[in-house]
């Protein structure tokens, strides 16, 4: 059917406006071109603006680049020959190498002992969490001192203690907020995991007095040490050189180098994780110890504690040459442990993370007795007092696991406990605090397991007089044992009649005077252990008649008493 005027007019406008287009856009995609007057997507490597009604490449260059000068790179980049107005709506593509660089910053997320900011103006005052960063900023760490700053971008830079650094660059562009980082490492270490950046053009490095190391997204640490600057890549990538060479190297994850004044040495692989060895998952002495399984090419290892499963919440950190850990200091809670292993150049290998509770107060007493073996009837357990003891906790068993307990007594009020009912044997036991803590009662860990074996109690065959001139009596005995025999008048033993160390368990004494006498003997073992005293036995020495030379007179077979 014939078109009418009007509408082979209405065709041939459109057809114009399209080709006028597309003249503006160049190569640019039919999606790209379509957009709302004045909006901007991000499209690496560009920003896509789409233009408003009177823009021009001078007018948009300086709006988005602050240069009015890079017109003629805009028109490059969009094959637009002069700089004349552009139809509205037409997608201009604004590389993002062109935007202009605005202040950013970094807020402390993470801190742990002291810290402190040095500002241009150059007054040294404390780092707090929460606080904000800015370019020029100089931080050192004390000897306990962790810090860990996020970026804009949600980067993170963790600086651990006897550290110095310094935020030479901390930037970002205008609109995309694309980073430009550059970190200044004085000395000690740093550990950054960075956002990928190549998706927004970005960069971030960190230098230091020898060498430069750039990422495009990546984890890795950079440390001074006394072979020069050590470079350790955990995932990702980084390029690394000296001032002459600044990217020389391309270093792949799961390798490092190091610097020095005279070269740039070459990659090799870092050491594998360590292994853990024993039960470090709870630990209950203040002091936490984590042990390694031993590495041949390892010369060090480095613990850190941290609050946080990626070791950026640092709290505590130590370096040892053997594979026993131990660190002091941290309170009661949860907790990481993360540990690299150190080769011979001072590079740090892959780590390993565990999760550990630390359960270790209120801290146990100190046990006092029993202590090796008893000879007793009974048993009194005794320890020290605890100076925010409620009650104790003691248990006894017969295995070393604790699984066949004889006695399972909370709530103890003092520092002792009678027990009287067990059976000779051996035993293992052990003593838990009980305190107060937000209201509730706590019980802290268990002390050490102490053993005693119990056995009965030192005895005395029957003393009885006979009579005769000597009095005899003797007693249980095992091989090597020596012997205190102790003869009073009284029960309390204040009025020693005898008192006589022996050799045998057996002893005779001349006849004493007639009158009632206590007796009692106890045994130094062998080894050393020193026994109670046996029971008492009291004897009464009767008046009987002697003949001229002193010998008793007997009749029906025993000494004849006196009537009166």
């Amino acid at each position: 059917m014939p078109l009418s005027f009007r509408s082979f007019f209405s065709s041939l406008s459109s057809c114009l406006l399209l080709s006028i287009l597309l003249s503006f856009s160049g190569n640019v995609s039919a999606e790209k071109w379509r957009g709302q007057p004045g909006e901007f997507n991000i499209t690496p490597p560009d920003i896509t603006y789409y233009a408003l009604q009177g823009d021009t490449l001078s007018s948009i260059a300086l709006r988005f680049t602050d240069k009015v000068s890079n017109a003629n790179l805009l028109g490059k980049r969009n094959k637009i020959a002069n700089d004349r107005t552009i139809p509205v709506g037409s997608a201009i593509l604004i590389p993002l190498e062109l935007m202009p660089e605005e202040a950013s910053e970094a807020k402390v997320v993470a801190l742990a002992g002291n810290a402190t900011l040095r500002k241009k103006e150059g007054a040294d005052t404390a780092i707090a969490i929460g606080d904000i960063l800015t370019e020029g900023s100089h931080i050192s760490t004390g000897k306990n001192g962790f810090l860990s700053l996020a970026l804009p971008d949600a980067s993170r830079i963790s600086i651990p203690s006897n550290s110095q650094v310094s935020l030479a660059k901390l930037r970002m562009t205008k609109y995309t907020k694309s980073p430009r980082t550059e970190i200044n490492l004085q000395q000690g270490r740093i550990e950054s995991t960075v956002t990928p950046l190549s998706a927004n053009k970005g960069r971030f490095e960190v230098t230091s007095p020898l060498a430069t190391a750039g990422v495009r997204g990546t984890h890795f640490r950079v440390g001074v040490n006394e072979n020069g600057i050590a470079n350790e890549v955990l995932t990702g990538a980084v390029a690394v050189g000296n001032k002459k060479k600044p990217n020389d190297l391309l270093i792949p994850s799961g390798k490092g180098n190091i610097i020095s004044n005279t070269a740039i040495g070459k990659a090799v692989d870092l050491l594998p994780a360590p292994a853990l060895s024993g039960n470090f998952q709870l630990q209950e002495k203040p002091t936490v110890q984590f042990g390694i399984a031993k590495m041949a090419d390892a010369h060090a290892y480095r613990a850190q504690i941290a609050l946080d499963g990626k070791a950026q919440d640092i709290v505590m950190e130590g370096r040892v040459t053997g594979e026993n850990i131990k660190l002091d200091g941290l309170d009661d809670g949860q907790y990481f442990v993360r540990i690299t292993a150190i080769d011979a150049i001072g590079l740090e290998g892959l780590p390993v993370t565990q999760a550990f509770t630390l359960k270790a107060r209120p801290e146990p007493p100190f046990s006092a007795q029993p202590k090796a073996k008893l000879r007793a009837d009974s048993v009194d357990f005794v320890w020290t007092e605890a100076s925010d003891a409620k009650a104790y906790r003691l248990q006894v068993a017969s295995d070393a696991a604790f699984q066949q307990l004889m006695i399972d007594q909370a709530d103890i009020p003092t520092v002792q406990y009678h027990a009287d009912k067990l059976a000779n044997g051996s035993y293992f036991w052990r003593v838990a605090t009980i305190a107060q803590k937000n209201g509730k009662m706590d019980q802290g860990p268990f002390s050490d397991p102490q053993t005693f074996h119990l056995m009965p109690p030192q005895a005395m065959n029957p003393v009885k007089d006979t009579g005769d001139n000597t009095l005899s009596f003797n007693w249980p005995s095992e091989p090597g044992q020596k012997f205190l025999v102790q003869i009073a008048t009284d029960a309390a033993f204040s009025a020693i009649y005898l008192a006589r160390e022996l050799d045998q368990p057996q002893i005779s004494i001349p006849r004493p005077e007639a009158g009632a006498y206590f007796i009692r003997v106890k045994a130094t073992d062998a080894d050393g252990y020193v026994g109670a005293f046996s029971a008492t036995q009291k004897v009464t020495i009767f008046t009987r008649w002697v003949s001229g030379n002193g010998e008793p007179i007997n009749a029906n077979g025993g000494a004849i008493r006196p009537n009166f």
